[in-house]
Protein backbone atom coordinates (compact mmCIF):
# COMPACT_ATOMS: atom_id res chain seq x y z
CA UNK A 1 0.00 0.00 0.00
CA UNK A 2 1.20 3.48 -0.85
CA UNK A 3 0.38 6.67 1.06
CA UNK A 4 0.26 9.68 -1.25
CA UNK A 5 0.31 13.33 -0.25
CA UNK A 6 -0.41 12.51 3.39
CA UNK A 7 1.60 15.41 4.80
CA UNK A 8 -0.33 18.55 3.90
CA UNK A 9 -0.94 22.01 5.33
CA UNK A 10 -4.10 22.67 7.29
CA UNK A 11 -6.12 25.76 6.49
CA UNK A 12 -5.46 27.69 9.70
CA UNK A 13 -3.55 27.22 12.95
CA UNK A 14 -1.71 24.11 14.01
CA UNK A 15 -4.73 21.94 14.79
CA UNK A 16 -5.62 19.02 12.58
CA UNK A 17 -8.63 19.68 10.34
CA UNK A 18 -10.88 16.74 9.62
CA UNK A 19 -10.30 16.37 5.91
CA UNK A 20 -11.34 13.26 4.09
CA UNK A 21 -8.86 10.68 2.83
CA UNK A 22 -9.51 8.40 -0.12
CA UNK A 23 -8.37 4.83 -0.46
CA UNK A 24 -8.36 3.52 -4.02
CA UNK A 25 -6.81 0.94 -6.30
CA UNK A 26 -3.98 2.64 -8.13
CA UNK A 27 -1.21 1.47 -10.42
CA UNK A 28 2.57 1.82 -10.17
CA UNK A 29 3.95 2.05 -13.71
CA UNK A 30 7.56 1.29 -14.63
CA UNK A 31 9.51 0.85 -17.86
CA UNK A 32 11.90 -2.05 -18.36
CA UNK A 33 15.13 -1.15 -20.17
CA UNK A 34 18.08 -3.53 -20.50
CA UNK A 35 16.55 -5.80 -17.84
CA UNK A 36 16.33 -2.91 -15.36
CA UNK A 37 13.08 -1.43 -14.01
CA UNK A 38 12.69 2.36 -13.92
CA UNK A 39 9.61 4.08 -12.39
CA UNK A 40 7.60 6.48 -14.53
CA UNK A 41 7.72 10.02 -13.16
CA UNK A 42 5.99 12.02 -15.88
CA UNK A 43 4.58 12.01 -19.40
CA UNK A 44 5.88 14.20 -22.22
CA UNK A 45 3.15 14.36 -24.84
CA UNK A 46 2.48 10.63 -25.22
CA UNK A 47 6.02 9.54 -24.26
CA UNK A 48 7.02 8.18 -20.86
CA UNK A 49 9.48 10.05 -18.64
CA UNK A 50 11.36 7.71 -16.33
CA UNK A 51 13.69 8.20 -13.38
CA UNK A 52 16.97 6.62 -14.41
CA UNK A 53 19.43 6.86 -11.54
CA UNK A 54 18.17 10.28 -10.54
CA UNK A 55 18.06 11.61 -14.10
CA UNK A 56 14.95 12.05 -16.23
CA UNK A 57 14.90 10.26 -19.58
CA UNK A 58 12.17 10.29 -22.22
CA UNK A 59 11.15 6.90 -23.63
CA UNK A 60 9.07 7.08 -26.81
CA UNK A 61 7.13 4.32 -28.51
CA UNK A 62 8.42 5.65 -31.82
CA UNK A 63 11.79 4.12 -30.93
CA UNK A 64 10.25 0.64 -30.72
CA UNK A 65 7.99 -1.41 -28.44
CA UNK A 66 8.06 -0.40 -24.78
CA UNK A 67 8.00 -3.05 -22.09
CA UNK A 68 5.80 -1.68 -19.31
CA UNK A 69 5.44 -3.14 -15.84
CA UNK A 70 2.15 -2.19 -14.17
CA UNK A 71 1.53 -3.23 -10.56
CA UNK A 72 -1.93 -2.68 -9.02
CA UNK A 73 -1.61 -1.30 -5.49
CA UNK A 74 -3.94 0.19 -2.90
CA UNK A 75 -3.15 3.84 -2.26
CA UNK A 76 -4.32 6.40 0.26
CA UNK A 77 -4.44 10.12 -0.40
CA UNK A 78 -6.28 13.23 0.68
CA UNK A 79 -5.97 14.73 -2.81
CA UNK A 80 -8.88 13.80 -5.04
CA UNK A 81 -10.01 15.07 -8.45
CA UNK A 82 -13.51 15.01 -9.90
CA UNK A 83 -14.27 13.69 -13.39
CA UNK A 84 -17.63 14.69 -14.90
CA UNK A 85 -19.37 13.89 -18.16
CA UNK A 86 -17.09 10.95 -18.84
CA UNK A 87 -17.72 9.35 -22.21
CA UNK A 88 -15.79 6.81 -24.19
CA UNK A 89 -16.96 5.36 -27.48
CA UNK A 90 -15.52 3.43 -30.42
CA UNK A 91 -14.14 5.59 -33.22
CA UNK A 92 -12.16 5.44 -36.45
CA UNK A 93 -8.45 6.16 -36.57
CA UNK A 94 -7.54 9.01 -38.88
CA UNK A 95 -6.22 6.68 -41.57
CA UNK A 96 -9.35 4.52 -41.37
CA UNK A 97 -11.91 7.34 -41.14
CA UNK A 98 -14.45 6.80 -43.97
CA UNK A 99 -14.77 10.54 -44.63
CA UNK A 100 -10.99 10.85 -44.96
CA UNK A 101 -10.82 7.82 -47.24
CA UNK A 102 -13.72 9.12 -49.32
CA UNK A 103 -12.06 12.52 -49.71
CA UNK A 104 -8.84 10.86 -50.78
CA UNK A 105 -10.70 8.64 -53.25
CA UNK A 106 -12.57 11.57 -54.77
CA UNK A 107 -9.33 13.54 -55.05
CA UNK A 108 -7.69 10.63 -56.82
CA UNK A 109 -10.69 10.27 -59.13
CA UNK A 110 -10.57 13.99 -59.85
CA UNK A 111 -6.87 13.76 -60.65
CA UNK A 112 -7.49 10.86 -63.05
CA UNK A 113 -10.43 12.65 -64.67
CA UNK A 114 -8.40 15.81 -64.95
CA UNK A 115 -5.66 13.87 -66.71
CA UNK A 116 -8.09 12.47 -69.27
CA UNK A 117 -9.69 15.87 -69.79
CA UNK A 118 -6.27 17.40 -70.35
CA UNK A 119 -5.36 14.66 -72.82
CA UNK A 120 -8.61 15.17 -74.73
CA UNK A 121 -8.11 18.92 -74.84
CA UNK A 122 -4.54 18.44 -75.99
CA UNK A 123 -5.71 16.07 -78.73
CA UNK A 124 -8.22 18.54 -80.13
CA UNK A 125 -5.63 21.27 -79.93
CA UNK A 126 -3.15 19.48 -82.19
CA UNK A 127 -2.76 21.80 -85.18
CA UNK A 128 -6.46 22.82 -85.21
CA UNK A 129 -6.02 24.49 -88.61
CA UNK A 130 -5.34 21.07 -90.13
CA UNK A 131 -8.17 19.19 -88.47
CA UNK A 132 -11.05 18.81 -90.97
CA UNK A 133 -9.46 21.53 -93.14
CA UNK A 134 -9.75 21.09 -96.96
CA UNK A 135 -6.64 19.74 -98.68
CA UNK A 136 -5.08 21.28 -101.76
CA UNK A 137 -6.99 18.74 -103.83
CA UNK A 138 -10.24 19.87 -102.28
CA UNK A 139 -10.63 16.76 -100.12
CA UNK A 140 -10.70 16.76 -96.32
CA UNK A 141 -7.48 15.83 -94.58
CA UNK A 142 -7.48 12.48 -92.74
CA UNK A 143 -8.10 12.63 -88.98
CA UNK A 144 -5.01 12.79 -86.80
CA UNK A 145 -3.54 9.45 -85.81
CA UNK A 146 -2.43 10.59 -82.32
CA UNK A 147 -4.11 8.22 -79.79
CA UNK A 148 -4.89 11.10 -77.48
CA UNK A 149 -7.17 12.52 -80.11
CA UNK A 150 -9.42 9.48 -79.78
CA UNK A 151 -10.29 10.33 -76.12
CA UNK A 152 -13.47 12.32 -75.86
CA UNK A 153 -14.93 14.40 -73.08
CA UNK A 154 -17.65 11.78 -72.69
CA UNK A 155 -15.02 9.13 -72.04
CA UNK A 156 -13.46 11.35 -69.38
CA UNK A 157 -16.85 11.85 -67.75
CA UNK A 158 -17.39 8.10 -67.60
CA UNK A 159 -13.96 7.71 -66.00
CA UNK A 160 -14.75 10.35 -63.36
CA UNK A 161 -18.04 8.62 -62.50
CA UNK A 162 -16.27 5.30 -62.22
CA UNK A 163 -13.71 6.87 -59.86
CA UNK A 164 -16.50 8.25 -57.66
CA UNK A 165 -18.22 4.85 -57.60
CA UNK A 166 -14.95 3.25 -56.55
CA UNK A 167 -14.57 5.80 -53.73
CA UNK A 168 -18.07 5.06 -52.45
CA UNK A 169 -17.29 1.34 -52.59
CA UNK A 170 -14.05 2.00 -50.67
CA UNK A 171 -15.99 3.90 -48.02
CA UNK A 172 -18.38 0.97 -47.68
CA UNK A 173 -15.50 -1.44 -47.18
CA UNK A 174 -14.01 0.79 -44.49
CA UNK A 175 -17.33 0.94 -42.66
CA UNK A 176 -17.60 -2.83 -42.84
CA UNK A 177 -14.08 -3.14 -41.38
CA UNK A 178 -15.25 -1.62 -38.08
CA UNK A 179 -13.83 0.83 -35.57
CA UNK A 180 -10.13 0.74 -34.71
CA UNK A 181 -9.81 3.60 -32.19
CA UNK A 182 -11.45 4.97 -29.05
CA UNK A 183 -12.64 8.53 -28.40
CA UNK A 184 -12.52 9.72 -24.76
CA UNK A 185 -14.12 12.90 -23.40
CA UNK A 186 -14.60 14.28 -19.89
CA UNK A 187 -14.22 17.35 -17.67
CA UNK A 188 -11.84 17.34 -14.71
CA UNK A 189 -11.33 19.58 -11.68
CA UNK A 190 -9.50 19.46 -8.35
CA UNK A 191 -9.83 21.63 -5.23
CA UNK A 192 -6.05 21.47 -4.92
CA UNK A 193 -4.20 22.69 -8.07
CA UNK A 194 -2.37 20.02 -10.04
CA UNK A 195 0.49 21.60 -11.97
CA UNK A 196 1.94 18.56 -13.75
CA UNK A 197 -0.95 16.18 -14.43
CA UNK A 198 -1.15 13.33 -16.88
CA UNK A 199 -3.66 10.58 -17.50
CA UNK A 200 -3.08 6.90 -18.21
CA UNK A 201 -5.80 4.61 -19.54
CA UNK A 202 -5.65 0.83 -19.55
CA UNK A 203 -8.05 -0.95 -21.90
CA UNK A 204 -8.63 -4.68 -21.98
CA UNK A 205 -10.23 -5.87 -25.21
CA UNK A 206 -11.16 -8.97 -27.19
CA UNK A 207 -9.88 -8.94 -30.80
CA UNK A 208 -12.51 -9.84 -33.39
CA UNK A 209 -12.11 -13.36 -34.70
CA UNK A 210 -9.82 -14.52 -31.90
CA UNK A 211 -10.48 -17.47 -29.61
CA UNK A 212 -13.17 -16.96 -26.94
CA UNK A 213 -11.64 -15.59 -23.75
CA UNK A 214 -8.68 -14.00 -25.55
CA UNK A 215 -7.89 -10.62 -23.97
CA UNK A 216 -5.25 -8.08 -24.96
CA UNK A 217 -4.25 -4.77 -23.35
CA UNK A 218 -3.63 -1.30 -24.69
CA UNK A 219 -2.06 1.35 -22.43
CA UNK A 220 -2.33 5.01 -23.41
CA UNK A 221 -0.75 8.06 -21.75
CA UNK A 222 -1.37 11.76 -22.32
CA UNK A 223 -0.05 14.89 -20.63
CA UNK A 224 -2.75 17.34 -19.52
CA UNK A 225 -2.86 21.06 -18.93
CA UNK A 226 -2.74 22.19 -15.27
CA UNK A 227 -5.92 21.31 -13.37
CA UNK A 228 -7.70 23.71 -11.02
CA UNK A 229 -11.05 23.97 -9.25
CA UNK A 230 -12.58 25.13 -12.54
CA UNK A 231 -13.55 22.16 -14.74
CA UNK A 232 -11.28 21.64 -17.75
CA UNK A 233 -12.41 19.79 -20.86
CA UNK A 234 -10.26 16.86 -21.97
CA UNK A 235 -10.51 15.02 -25.28
CA UNK A 236 -8.21 12.49 -26.88
CA UNK A 237 -8.38 9.64 -29.35
CA UNK A 238 -6.60 6.34 -28.71
CA UNK A 239 -5.42 4.41 -31.77
CA UNK A 240 -3.84 0.99 -32.16
CA UNK A 241 -6.86 -1.26 -31.67
CA UNK A 242 -7.66 -4.02 -34.18
CA UNK A 243 -10.77 -3.64 -36.34
CA UNK A 244 -14.07 -4.20 -34.56
CA UNK A 245 -12.52 -4.78 -31.12
CA UNK A 246 -14.68 -5.48 -28.05
CA UNK A 247 -13.86 -3.70 -24.76
CA UNK A 248 -13.87 -6.01 -21.73
CA UNK A 249 -12.37 -3.61 -19.18
CA UNK A 250 -11.30 0.03 -18.88
CA UNK A 251 -9.38 1.95 -16.21
CA UNK A 252 -8.45 5.62 -16.00
CA UNK A 253 -5.59 6.72 -13.71
CA UNK A 254 -4.61 10.32 -12.94
CA UNK A 255 -1.08 11.33 -11.86
CA UNK A 256 0.52 14.60 -10.84
CA UNK A 257 4.31 14.79 -10.98
CA UNK A 258 4.56 11.01 -10.69
CA UNK A 259 2.15 10.78 -7.72
CA UNK A 260 -1.20 9.12 -8.41
CA UNK A 261 -4.31 11.11 -7.53
CA UNK A 262 -7.64 9.55 -6.59
CA UNK A 263 -10.68 10.36 -8.73
CA UNK A 264 -14.38 9.60 -8.42
CA UNK A 265 -13.95 6.89 -11.09
CA UNK A 266 -11.06 5.12 -9.35
CA UNK A 267 -11.59 1.43 -8.64
CA UNK A 268 -12.23 0.27 -5.06
CA UNK A 269 -12.65 3.89 -4.00
CA UNK A 270 -13.53 4.51 -0.34
CA UNK A 271 -13.62 7.82 1.54
CA UNK A 272 -12.25 7.70 5.09
CA UNK A 273 -11.96 10.03 8.05
CA UNK A 274 -8.38 10.82 9.18
CA UNK A 275 -8.70 8.53 12.20
CA UNK A 276 -10.01 5.62 10.16
CA UNK A 277 -7.39 6.20 7.47
CA UNK A 278 -4.64 6.12 10.08
CA UNK A 279 -5.92 2.87 11.57
CA UNK A 280 -5.97 1.38 8.09
CA UNK A 281 -2.38 2.54 7.46
CA UNK A 282 -1.16 1.03 10.73
CA UNK A 283 -2.90 -2.28 10.14
CA UNK A 284 -1.53 -2.60 6.61
CA UNK A 285 1.96 -1.58 7.74
CA UNK A 286 2.08 -4.15 10.53
CA UNK A 287 0.78 -6.92 8.25
CA UNK A 288 3.47 -6.08 5.70
CA UNK A 289 6.31 -6.22 8.29
CA UNK A 290 5.70 -9.44 10.13
CA UNK A 291 8.81 -10.36 12.08
CA UNK A 292 10.59 -7.07 11.26
CA UNK A 293 12.24 -4.66 13.70
CA UNK A 294 12.01 -1.04 12.48
CA UNK A 295 11.98 2.50 13.86
CA UNK A 296 8.95 4.77 14.04
CA UNK A 297 8.52 7.16 11.10
CA UNK A 298 6.01 9.94 10.32
CA UNK A 299 3.36 8.85 7.84
CA UNK A 300 0.43 11.29 7.76
CA UNK A 301 -0.90 14.49 9.22
CA UNK A 302 -1.91 18.02 8.30
CA UNK A 303 0.68 20.69 8.88
CA UNK A 304 -0.37 24.25 9.78
CA UNK A 305 -0.57 26.67 6.88
CA UNK A 306 1.86 29.10 8.53
CA UNK A 307 4.58 26.47 9.06
CA UNK A 308 6.21 27.35 5.73
CA UNK A 309 6.70 30.96 6.81
CA UNK A 310 8.27 29.83 10.08
CA UNK A 311 10.65 27.52 8.22
CA UNK A 312 11.51 30.27 5.72
CA UNK A 313 12.49 32.53 8.61
CA UNK A 314 14.97 29.91 9.81
CA UNK A 315 12.92 28.24 12.52
CA UNK A 316 12.42 24.47 12.85
CA UNK A 317 15.26 23.66 10.46
CA UNK A 318 16.92 21.29 12.94
CA UNK A 319 15.95 17.67 13.41
CA UNK A 320 13.99 17.00 16.60
CA UNK A 321 13.12 13.73 18.31
CA UNK A 322 9.78 12.57 19.61
CA UNK A 323 8.65 9.63 21.67
CA UNK A 324 6.07 7.63 19.74
CA UNK A 325 3.62 5.30 21.44
CA UNK A 326 2.88 1.85 20.10
CA UNK A 327 -0.32 3.38 18.68
CA UNK A 328 1.71 5.80 16.55
CA UNK A 329 1.04 8.99 18.57
CA UNK A 330 3.51 11.59 19.91
CA UNK A 331 3.08 14.77 21.96
CA UNK A 332 6.49 16.21 22.92
CA UNK A 333 9.67 17.18 21.07
CA UNK A 334 13.24 16.79 22.29
CA UNK A 335 16.63 17.97 21.07
CA UNK A 336 18.33 14.59 21.53
CA UNK A 337 17.56 11.00 20.54
CA UNK A 338 17.57 9.97 24.21
CA UNK A 339 14.62 12.35 24.71
CA UNK A 340 16.23 13.93 27.78
CA UNK A 341 16.09 17.59 26.73
CA UNK A 342 12.53 18.71 26.08
CA UNK A 343 11.88 21.65 23.77
CA UNK A 344 9.58 24.22 25.39
CA UNK A 345 7.63 25.46 22.37
CA UNK A 346 3.80 25.26 22.40
CA UNK A 347 3.56 25.76 18.64
CA UNK A 348 6.03 22.95 17.93
CA UNK A 349 4.23 20.73 20.40
CA UNK A 350 0.89 21.27 18.65
CA UNK A 351 2.45 20.46 15.28
CA UNK A 352 4.00 17.24 16.60
CA UNK A 353 0.66 16.16 18.05
CA UNK A 354 -1.03 16.63 14.65
CA UNK A 355 1.33 14.13 13.00
CA UNK A 356 0.70 10.39 12.94
CA UNK A 357 3.53 7.84 12.86
CA UNK A 358 4.06 4.29 11.76
CA UNK A 359 4.91 2.78 15.16
CA UNK A 360 8.22 1.16 15.92
CA UNK A 361 8.17 -2.62 15.53
CA UNK A 362 10.09 -5.29 17.44
CA UNK A 363 9.85 -8.64 15.72
CA UNK A 364 6.73 -7.38 13.97
CA UNK A 365 5.00 -6.20 17.19
CA UNK A 366 4.19 -2.48 17.80
CA UNK A 367 6.29 -0.99 20.63
CA UNK A 368 7.13 2.46 21.96
CA UNK A 369 9.95 4.13 20.06
CA UNK A 370 11.67 7.35 19.09
CA UNK A 371 11.26 9.02 15.71
CA UNK A 372 13.42 11.73 14.18
CA UNK A 373 11.47 14.62 12.71
CA UNK A 374 12.50 17.51 10.47
CA UNK A 375 9.59 19.84 9.86
CA UNK A 376 11.37 21.65 7.05
CA UNK A 377 11.32 18.46 4.97
CA UNK A 378 7.92 17.00 5.76
CA UNK A 379 6.04 19.01 3.16
CA UNK A 380 8.54 18.31 0.36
Amino acid sequence: MAVCGAMSPATTGAQNTQKAYTRFMGANISVELAKNIYPVRDVNGSSWVIDMNGQEQVVSGKQGPINLKIVPVLKLTEVSATIAGFKREPAFSFANDPSVRLTRGLNQAADVSGGYQAAASQATAINPSMINAPSASGNHAPPPTNAAAQISAADAGKTEAAGADASVALQGKQQEAGYDAMSVDFEISSPRPLQDPYVVTMTRFHPKGSEPGTVQNLVYAKALDPISANPTKVHFSEEGFPFDYEVTGFELHLYNGGIEIATNVSEKREVMTPDRAFEYVKKTYIEAHKGDTVRAVPVMGELPADLASHVASGKYAETVYVRVSKDGLADEAFTDSACSKKIEDPYLESVVRSIRFKPALADGKPVEGVASLNLSKLGS
